[in-house]
């Protein structure tokens, strides 16, 4: 049974499975080995405005085309600038979250991108087809990293599905195998977008260790914060418990400016800035110095996360059981 829907027919995908953007974890290998498998990743536009597309050119050469991988835009501040390099690079799968998606809709869908819209609940989801999106991705408050959703996903899915009307639903958060992609579908969505299973992944560029701490993690490890703000603020968000966390909670959770280890240096950002203790920047494969004092962004799937395994290995296995699901549920 082929797990084909208006998601893998759009994109021309084996599976209906999106990787979420990993911070600098979404490298070319990373999301040039997911296109080769038939499925999709997306990489944050954090790099700095002149470089986009330069860099972006690395990615369409890994993954073969502009529309094999996509770009995820963080409307916090104005993004104009990096949108506009992005499709200048040829990139034309474009998702957005956290701010007014309008004029970047309309220029994406102007130059012949397909759009997905990160949500918070049923109201986004009704004005989701007037703004051109192709597809709404719904996160539910178990997911991992910063967090929108208003809900767990399995109430928040169907409501969504049910206020979305034409537009396809595509379902985030607490999924990380082929039950989670089953009940996803059973739901009403057309596919899932996945961090933390991700993050564990042989080809990803996420520290060694950060990927060890997922496959270790139970649910009593994994927190929604606010604490990593640095160059984020007051942005909630799930992570692994480390150090600085249990560091800050002992000091009876100060205000920022009063927090133990307050603009103290644990690394050095790619760009040579320092990286300082509660910034928002997950430890990368090449990070030196103090790795685990930084924000592991994980999602209440990481307790079904046992092993950093190939992306090949992960995508079959998640196919597999999900037929077997869907199959089970059939015949009961």
């Amino acid at each position: 049974m082929a797990l084909q829907t208006v998601l893998t027919k759009r994109l021309g995908l084996r599976y209906p499975i999106i990787a979420a953007p990993l911070g600098r974890g979404s490298t070319p290998e990373f999301l040039g080995t997911l296109a080769h498998e038939g499925a999709m990743g997306f990489v944050g536009l954090h790099m700095p405005e002149p470089e986009v597309r330069q860099i972006l050119s690395g990615y369409v050469a890994a993954t073969g085309a502009g529309d094999r991988f996509g770009v995820n835009l963080t409307l916090i501040v104005d993004q104009t600038r990096r949108h506009e390099a992005a499709l200048e690079a040829g990139c034309r799968v474009v998702s957005y979250w956290q701010g007014d998606i309008a004029p970047y809709a309309r220029r994406a869908k102007d130059a012949g991108a397909i759009v997905f819209w990160t949500i918070s609940g049923p109201a986004d989801a009704a004005r989701a087809a007037d703004l051109g999106v192709d597809f709404v991705v719904v996160q539910g408050r178990e997911a991992g990293g910063h967090l929108v959703g208003e809900a767990p996903l399995m109430s928040l899915l169907p409501a969504v599905v049910d206020k979305a009307g034409n537009v396809p639903v595509v379902a985030a958060g607490g999924i990380a195998d082929g039950r989670g992609l089953a009940a996803a579908l059973a739901l009403g969505a057309c596919g899932v977008w996945m961090g933390t299973r991700f993050v564990a992944s042989v080809e990803s560029g996420n520290h060694p260790n950060y990927k060890a701490k997922i496959t270790e993690a139970k649910f009593s490890d994994l927190v929604e914060t606010t604490l990593f703000d640095g160059g984020w603020p007051d942005s909630p968000h799930r992570v692994i418990r480390n150090s600085t966390l249990t560091r800050w909670e002992q000091a009876g959770r100060p205000a920022p400016g009063a927090r133990p280890g307050e603009g103290e240096r644990i690394g050095t950002l790619p760009d040579g800035s320092p990286m300082l203790r509660y910034n928002v920047s997950a430890p990368w494969a090449s990070m030196e110095a103090d790795w685990e004092a930084g924000p592991h962004y994980a999602g209440a799937s990481a307790a079904l996360v046992h092993k950093v395994e190939p992306i090949a290995t992960i995508l079959s296995r998640i196919e597999a059981d999900a037929e077997t699901s869907l199959r089970r549920v059939q015949l009961s």
